[in-house]
């Protein structure tokens, strides 16, 4: 286990004397209607949070984390869950708000949810009543803000959740393929709180509530707003000027520089003075990431430029370290985004607090029973903590959580699954997860606390696991054990993704997993089998996941139970060839695996990944004009190839995989034989091929022949005649002239196939 953080908060999160509403007390589900306001004796809300999700009380939604920590710190807070974004009425429903507007698309990003990989629509929404699509606007966080100022002008807006802490910066876009800038500027909202908000929301409440206008705060860690130039008494460096983004900064010593150490017998050894001299005791260094923010290139640059775009996201992604990260500063035309560093992480004991909260763990009773897709698959289940040292590239966890993971103690934990059995409607004694963003993070953290404080990797455990993480997995698998322990409790499954390089670790981790804790499958994500893109994804070697399989096989084996892995894998990343994929295809059928569901690499804003899809540079290592080129899967049909070669099985994408084989000159993968990937084409196939061919109707432009314009059909069987005329005619043509037209005309072949004047 680690000692004790460097990190520290300046207060804690529970510490704030309440707010004077307190006195109306805990309501039973933060209220969605005037109705249910003046049931509680409300004449106003202090907050009102407008949400793209509908309400629903649990800890695993954003909104009702966010609402019931403000209503612990005495606040009135109401939700406007879904509202109609046509017009301002509906964000009216509850009145002016006393503080301000809290603004978030929902969980999921509103474009996400709204769009595949492959930028088509869905028409479902697992965060909407009975999973029905629409509900919700695109962008909805700009869309939202700009209704809540069209409602009420002079009441704050406070940008939250995940989409606006991805967009905080100017940003690539992969749905309109372009730069975008920061999410503040577009919707004219007064602040941006990114990464988790607990910390934030509840000084910005309080800071408001004692009487300080929104445009005096403006340094709330873990916040963006919008600015004329830096904050004052501020010191500020270019980004292009700093050698190499990464660089771990030295601690400096709180009494000055030490002497270097010598042996008295050296010749450099300083000579006994008969005195001696007075100490003076140095003053304390300010730490060299205090005070200080890194000027970022514009957004006009950036989106002019990708090389600065890379290097720009490169930046970013190495002051996340809340323990040294610096302020952000980007010029976006005459104003600038602020960015303050990131907030101190949770202790154990305020997420033990947050999670204690009074959540009634339902739906709101507005919803009528309706049912919640996303609800049901987490009704079940306990996040143990948060953030992960992963650092996956195509990951955007990091950006907003951050990488030190954050623990609720085993006590929290229990009381909770306690309380799931005794007051969740339906259930059967099954808890559906233990987790978080990885299965086996919790405790796990850094032992070094001068490192934990000024360590800038992008991850602990690429392209090694780092010397000073924690690996040791006891306090997982005791908890456990207490957990499955409890009377009324039958299984405990674990369903979030398992990090198996750590957990090769520790086999006794992998020995309990397998033996009480796997139902049939366990889901692991190796992502790809190939070095190429597996360096780019910052995912470890087939070595590792080769070792777990053997421990997990074994142990499932000892167990007595028959249970499988699940690999997971991504098509179409930056940095994975054509042939990258095909050998994943033959990893896949060498090992029998025949993948149901698959997915294309989806650029997400601020990811890594993202950066390399958009420049086709890496942004892992320096960024200049001369570095690395990334190879980019772009195209419909090289992203739907790739996706393809992850379902070999499916004759559907068999046409598609022999024409790329052919292609690539490795056609003796095409057979029967046991080292081919698909089968060879059917005779029917090859008729049926041909039938489509004669079927296909050709295009008709405004230089296509007359006749072809008048009668497509007939066009077309001329146009074929044209294409194989029979001898005769091609006899007459050569003859020219006058005979050659009385000939065609007599013969009747070539008809159609005479070229006119085209007709505009």
């Amino acid at each position: 286990m680690s000692s004790i953080s460097l990190i520290q908060p300046e207060r804690d999160l529970f510490s704030y004397t309440p707010y004077w509403a307190e006195c109306f007390g805990t309501a039973p589900f933060l209220p969605m209607s005037r109705e249910e306001m003046d049931t509680l004796g409300w004449d106003s809300c202090d907050i009102i949070i407008v949400t793209g999700d509908a309400y629903v009380d649990h800890p695993s939604f954003g909104m009702a984390i966010v609402g019931r920590m403000l209503e612990a710190q005495g606040f009135r807070v109401g939700i406007i869950a879904q509202p109609d974004w046509t017009n301002k009425d509906d964000f009216m429903r509850l009145g002016k708000p006393n503080l301000f507007f809290g603004v978030t698309a929902g969980n999921m990003d509103s474009m996400i949810n709204r769009y595949t990989a492959d930028r088509r629509m869905r028409h479902d929404d697992a965060y909407t009543p009975d999973n029905v699509g629409g509900k919700r606007p695109d962008r909805a966080t700009l869309v939202y803000s700009q209704r809540c100022k069209e409602a009420y002008k002079d009441v704050p807006v406070i940008l939250g959740g995940i989409e606006a802490s991805l967009r905080r910066i100017a940003h690539y876009d992969y749905w309109s393929d372009t730069v975008r800038r920061s999410v503040l500027v577009d919707s004219k909202a007064d602040m941006l709180v990114y990464g988790n908000g607990e910390r934030p929301m509840v000084e910005l409440a309080h800071r408001l509530a004692a009487g300080e206008a929104i445009a005096d705060i403006q340094d709330i860690r873990n916040t963006a707003l919008m600015r004329k130039g830096p904050l004052p008494g501020w010191s500020g460096v270019d980004s292009t000027r700093l050698d190499k983004p990464g660089r771990i900064d030295p601690i400096p010593h709180p009494y000055g520089d030490d002497l270097p150490c010598v042996d008295e017998g050296s010749p450099f050894a300083p000579e006994k003075q008969p005195v001696a001299k007075e100490v003076v005791v140095q003053p304390v260094r300010p730490k060299p990431w205090e005070k200080t923010y890194v000027l970022l290139p514009s957004y006009e640059k950036v989106k002019a430029d990708k090389i600065m775009y890379a290097h720009a996201s490169r930046i970013l992604h190495h002051e996340t370290n809340p323990g040294c990260a610096r302020a952000l500063l980007q010029k976006h035309g005459d104003r600038y985004v602020w960015i303050n560093p990131p907030a101190i992480p949770l202790s154990t004991e305020e997420m033990d607090s947050v999670f204690a909260l009074p959540y009634q763990r339902v739906p709101h009773p507005a919803y009528n029973g309706q049912k919640l897709p996303a609800y049901e698959m987490i009704r079940f289940s306990v996040n143990i903590m948060r953030g992960c040292y992963g650092g996956c590239s195509f990951c955007s966890i990091t950006e907003h959580e951050g990488r030190i993971i954050q623990s609720r103690s085993e006590d929290s934990i229990i009381r909770e699954i306690e309380e799931i059995r005794d007051s969740v409607p339906g259930f059967t004694g099954i808890i559906s997860d233990l987790g978080g963003p990885t299965a086996n993070m919790y405790m796990l953290r850094c032992q070094s606390p001068k490192a934990e404080q000024t360590c800038r990797r992008a991850s602990c455990v690429y392209p090694e696991i780092c010397q000073h993480m924690d690996t040791n997995h006891e306090p997982t698998i005791k908890l456990y054990r207490r957990a499955r322990d409890l009377k009324g409790i039958k299984k405990i499954l674990i369903a979030s993704g398992v990090r198996y390089d750590l957990a090769v670790q520790d086999p006794r981790y992998i020995k309990e997993l397998a033996t009480h804790h796997v139902g049939g499958y366990l889901k692991i994500a190796p992502e790809h089998t190939e070095k190429g893109p597996l360096s780019k994804m910052m995912k470890p070697g087939m070595g590792s996941y080769d070792r777990f399989k053997e421990l997990f096989d074994t142990y499932s084996k000892q167990a007595g139970k028959e249970q499988y892995l699940i690999p997971y894998f991504i098509s179409a990343h930056p940095g994975t060839e054509d042939e990258d994929m095909v050998n994943l295809a033959l990893w896949l059928k060498k090992n029998r695996f025949r993948l149901d569901q698959v997915q294309n690499f989806y650029p997400s804003p601020l990811a890594n990944s993202t950066t390399m899809y958009y420049t086709g540079k890496n942004p892992l290592s320096k960024v200049d004009y001369k570095s690395e080129d990334v190879t980019i899967p772009k195209g419909d049909r090289q992203r739907r190839l790739q996706k393809a070669l992850l379902r070999y099985h499916d004759p559907a994408n068999w046409p598609l995989i022999r024409t790329a084989l052919e292609e690539m000159g490795l056609k003796h993968l095409i057979g029967s034989r046991r080292e081919c990937l698909v089968p060879a084409a059917t005779i029917e196939e090859q008729r049926a091929a041909k039938r489509n061919l004669r079927q296909t109707r050709p295009a008709l432009t405004k230089h296509t022949d007359i006749t072809r314009q008048r009668d497509p059909a007939k066009g077309h069987q001329a146009a074929e005649t044209f294409r194989k005329p029979d001898n005769k005619a091609k006899n007459a043509r050569a003859q020219g002239g006058k005979q050659e037209a009385e000939h065609s005309a007599k013969s009747g072949k070539a008809k159609g196939s005479a070229r006119k004047k085209p007709s505009f």
